[in-house]
């Protein structure tokens, strides 16, 4: 059934069943195609991860970029290391 009243404002929304992100399901599917006490930890630990991201205000592919400009470092050069 299609909703009337939504907005093409919502289509920017991040997909989510429930709570949880569409990649908490990923270790989901690993973990019903292999089921072991290895991927059920590796599924909870993946849970807990997106919730504490989610607490903090970061979306996963967020969460990455913020990661990588922290490796990164504050100096950027304006030209390559190699010239």
């Amino acid at each position: 059934m299609v909703d009337v009243n939504a907005s093409w404002r919502d289509t920017a929304r991040e997909a989510k069943l429930g709570p949880f992100n569409v990649v908490a399901f990923l270790p989901l599917v690993l973990f019903l195609f292999s089921i072991s006490w290895t991927t059920f930890s590796i599924l909870i630990a993946t849970l807990i991860l997106l919730q504490v991201l989610e607490y903090f205000g970061f979306s996963p592919a967020t969460f990455m970029r913020f990661f990588r400009s922290k490796i990164a470092g504050k100096r950027r050069l304006a030209s390559p290391w190699w010239m």
